[in-house]
Order: C-alpha cells, then structure tokens, then sequence
C-alpha cells in the first residue's frame, strides 16, 4: 500500500481486514495513481469509525421524475430539518439525484443515526406518499422520489464531494449553496472542467455547523 493511504481496522467489521483512509493530497494523489476514479465515504472519521459524524439524505428519482420536482424534494427536505433546528448543506451526486447533508456532533452510535434518519424520511413519505417513498425496491418507485437513508448505516458509504463519476462525461459530485438550486441543471451538471473553475466554498460554514445536535 502506499505510504499516504493508511489502513484502519474497525471491531466487528471487515472480517479483520483493515479498511483504508487518506489525510492530505498526497494521499488523494496516491488514490489517482492506482486506478481509483470515484470515491466513496463513511459518514465517520478514521478517528472515530464507530461515531458517525454526519447524515445523507439521498434523493434518488425514479426514471419518470422530472428535474424540477428533485430540487422541490431538497428544498422540502431542507426545510423539514430546520424545523428540527438542524442545518444542512447540498451537493450533488454526479448522477441523477441531490444529496442533503447533515453534519452534526459526535455522540450517536450507527444505530441511532440511522435510526433518526429512517424515522425523519418515513415521516416525509408518509406525508407525502404521492411524492416520496423509502422503499428501496425498484418496482416500487415508480413517480416518486426514494429517500435513502440507508446511507446512514454502518459501513455503508456515499460518493465523496469532488469525486469523479465513472460515467460518460465523468461528472464529479460538487458541493453546492442552496441559492445555486434554482439554475442547476441536473445533478450531472458539473465536468471536471467546470469545477476547475469554480472559485466558492459553499461548504465553508460546514464546521460551526458540526456542533448541532441531532434531536
């Protein structure tokens, strides 16, 4: 292994082998060199593995949604979270949905994230059931949105922002401000080439953030 991608084991998981993790760019580099183009995270840190430190909401739209009703679900998510006083910050996947993230202070085991987040999108879908489902099955999210809270679980993992999709175009996962919503195109709209050029940090509040709770 190269010496910037460092090995982590975690108890009960892997079946003894160690997963892995990078800190600098050097260890981005190293990832690069070996073939790796999307990358994919735990809503934990290499520190604390078994203490999520975040939640993701994926809006994932059946083939039959239009573009428009996925931005009206992360605006609807948004708000339904700061009805619960927690803020929360965009991006998108590189592929077809949004996702909504929710960082918070660490405390929550796995269990009780995930847990949180089922309870939260279950309560969305069956306010909406016309809209907003959490069904994972394909069958059955024909017309709606499939919140996926499964995210959330341990070991379970989420594209990375500024990750390279491995799909025609090679769009990459970009963190967004809410007020960019409106003109976004799909959540492929980014190339390399436009996030070369993008001068914002829209995640730049993320850290005071981090110390909200989860209620």
């Amino acid at each position: 292994m190269a010496s910037h991608i460092h090995a982590v084991k975690v108890a009960g998981r892997g079946d003894g082998k160690p997963f892995i993790f990078i800190d600098d760019v050097a260890g981005l580099v190293s990832l690069v060199q070996m073939g790796t183009i999307e990358i994919h995270a735990w809503n934990s840190s290499a520190a604390n593995p078994q203490k999520p430190d975040r939640l993701v909401f994926d809006l994932d739209p059946a083939d039959d949604i239009e573009w428009a009703s996925v931005k009206s679900a992360a605006r609807d998510v948004r708000a339904a979270l700061e009805k619960l006083g927690l803020v929360s910050f965009l991006k998108t996947t590189g592929g077809k949905g949004l996702h909504v993230i929710v960082p918070f202070a660490l405390g929550p085991g796995w269990a009780e994230a995930k847990g949180f987040a089922r309870t939260f999108c279950d309560g969305l879908a069956r306010t909406e059931p016309d809209r907003f489902t959490i069904n994972s099955r394909k069958n059955a999210r024909g017309g709606k949105i499939f919140l996926d809270y499964l995210r959330n679980d341990e070991t379970a993992s989420a594209v990375a922002a500024y990750s390279v999709r491995a799909r025609p175009g090679a769009p990459v996962s970009v963190p967004l401000a809410w007020d960019e919503l409106a003109g976004l195109r799909s959540g492929s709209a980014f190339s390399i080439d436009d996030v070369l050029k993008r001068r914002k940090d829209p995640w730049k509040d993320m850290t005071g953030a981090a110390r909200q709770r989860l209620p």
